[in-house]
């Protein structure tokens, strides 16, 4: 039976993947950072080696925007040397790397969506880590698929939905940014087509050019201010008041971390290469809160 090795098992998108790899019965080991730590060289070539995996997720990414901008080392041995170990050992064992990237490798000058062949130009410290381990991959990699993707949330770990609750728990105000726009990804939907490519790869059923880098991201773009009322108009009162949503603009909310005003993706390519595609993002956000709101 093929195998495929998972890291960072224990963030929101690794608990997907390990959930809906459950129910199709796929043979996957996850780890975590305590169990396989992927800027250890060294580790990683002997783990990969014991398992001997057919296909390689990599889940695990330093993901603090601000704190990587006082913290560029760490963000870099993660995020670059961490995306290369994993695929020099996937390139000398012949097996595919699937590795995710971000929409702020761009610097969010574009006014519409942007396409994989846009040219990259990171505004801070994580965008610049990710954008370098896209290179190692490409450089290592053979055999790889890059997925970049885009505001990811989902029922676990730290994000935008689940702060917003939060919020709305502790403050009758909340004020959040209109002016950056981008496209909300449902860890869930990014986790299915992940394993939807996986399974065709061991399979043996993966279209000619099908590897590469393609965005994968929620259908449509909004504001963080008009995420955020969506959020509370599916939320309803179920978990929270309502509160009141005041917009301001990024200047107001100042951040060690300069963001693109336009980070939304373009992710036709994915569809007319494989026919996948994400959910429209508010029909995903639906499914999440109904989720979260049944495990409350």
């Amino acid at each position: 039976m093929t195998r495929i090795l998972l890291t960072g098992a224990n963030g929101q998108l690794g608990y997907e993947v390990i959930r809906q790899a459950r129910a199709l019965a796929l043979d996957v080991v996850a780890l975590d950072r305590s169990t396989l730590n992927i800027t250890d060289r060294g580790t990683v070539a002997e783990v990969v080696q014991n398992l001997a995996p057919d296909l390689i997720i990599n889940a695990a990414a330093y993901t603090a925007v601000d704190r990587a901008e006082t913290d560029r080392q760490a963000a870099f041995a993660v995020n670059r040397d961490g995306a290369r170990n994993l695929a020099e050992v996937a390139e000398r064992r012949g097996a595919v790397l699937i590795h995710f990237s971000t929409d702020y490798v761009f610097d969010g000058a574009k006014p519409q969506p942007y396409v994989e062949e846009d040219t990259v130009g990171p505004l801070g410290v994580y965008g610049e880590s990710k954008e370098a381990g896209e290179a190692a991959v490409r450089t290592v990699s053979e055999r790889h698929l890059i997925l970049r993707t885009s505001w990811v949330y989902g029922v676990q770990g730290a994000n935008f939905v689940r702060t917003m609750l939060r919020l709305a728990r502790e403050k009758d105000e909340i004020r959040v940014v209109t002016d950056q726009t981008g496209c909300p990804t449902y860890a869930a939907d990014l986790a299915e087509i992940a394993l939807q490519l996986s399974v065709r790869v061991l399979r043996g059923d993966f279209p000619k050019g099908g590897y590469g880098t393609f965005h994968c991201a929620g259908q449509g773009q909004v504001s963080w201010h008009g995420f955020a009322s969506k959020i509370f108009e599916l939320a309803g009162e179920r978990f929270c008041k309502q509160p009141e949503l005041i917009g301001i603009p990024a200047s107001e909310f100042p951040t060690l971390s300069n963001r693109p005003a336009n980070s939304a993706l373009d992710c036709s390519k994915l569809s007319r290469v494989h026919g996948l595609s994400a959910r429209d993002w508010p029909v995903a956000l639906s499914d999440m809160l109904d989720r979260l709101y049944l495990n409350a």
